[in-house]
């Protein structure tokens, strides 16, 4: 098979959907690899790692495109690259259609098939192209975070590993997922206090166990609807009586002013 990969040209995308040890192996195995010039630049890697590697550099997306059988992005074609499919192209990148019908409906018009990095599902149940995605979204939501507790970006002047004499800050993280499971290693890592709420006591249970195994301490846990809207009380978050908390789902809250508008006025 012929394997084309196009420079990504979504705002703020710099990565690339192929590493040059990947195009290597993809080889190996018997496949064509072609790829627009200078894709892997925002990942670090030029044309001539992927050249040792057997991959054909071509000028153009449109080369790539109109000669692959199956292309490999990163994330969904954006209206540039829609009139580029073509009927039985395959297409291997993070497409979210759930959140665009428009891409949804020109894939469908195009006759393309379409494979979904976020929906490739192991026997197990498991989501290995999505994991990856959510361990990045934790790690980053607590850098983010501490960010934002800066003084210069309208925060509070938090630190949130303290200093000798001054209490750490807090972290507040709603599920205990993949991305709460990352988000909160990061937290323990800046020396933070950890707050995990999730409605799954066995899933707590095993993050208690794991905490305990490699030595971060063990993080506050609440498991039930009313416990949560306990701990979120006593952080002073304002709790409606006529809304319910949405926990299990992977969140992490970061108390600054501009997000959620101080916790005197936060409703849950």
């Amino acid at each position: 098979m012929l394997i084309g990969v196009p420079k990504e040209i979504k705002p703020d995308e710099y990565r690339v959907a192929l590493t040059p040890a990947g195009a290597e192996m993809l080889s190996q195995d018997g496949h064509n690899v072609v790829m627009e010039r200078g894709a892997g630049l925002g990942s670090g890697f030029t044309d001539d790692f992927y050249a040792e590697a057997g991959v054909g550099l071509l000028d153009t997306a449109d080369e790539v495109w109109t000669q692959a059988d199956m292309i490999i992005k990163v994330k969904e074609p954006i209206h540039q690259e829609l009139p580029h499919m073509r009927d039985g192209q395959v297409i291997f990148t993070y497409f979210h259609f759930a959140a665009d019908e428009s891409l949804t409906r020109a894939c469908l018009e195009a006759g393309v098939v379409a494979i979904a990095y976020e929906t490739v599902k192991l026997s197990s149940g498991e989501l290995p192209l999505l994991t990856p995605m959510s361990e990045v979204a934790g790690r980053m939501a607590v850098q983010e975070g501490a960010r934002y507790l800066e003084k210069p970006q309208g925060g509070l002047g938090i630190l949130l590993g303290g200093v000798p004499g001054v209490l750490p800050g807090k972290v507040l993280i709603l599920g205990g997922g993949v991305v709460g499971t990352n988000a909160a290693k990061m937290a323990a890592g800046l020396g933070s206090r950890v707050h995990i709420m999730d409605i799954d006591l066995e899933r707590l249970r095993a993050l208690d166990f794991r905490a305990y195994q490699i030595g971060e301490g063990r993080p506050d846990a609440a498991a039930s609807q009313s416990s949560t809207l306990d701990v979120l009380r006593g952080w002073g978050f304002v709790v409606s009586p006529e809304s319910s908390v949405c926990v299990g789902i992977d969140a992490v809250i970061a108390y600054h002013e501009k997000l959620l508008a101080g916790r005197e006025k936060m409703w849950i």
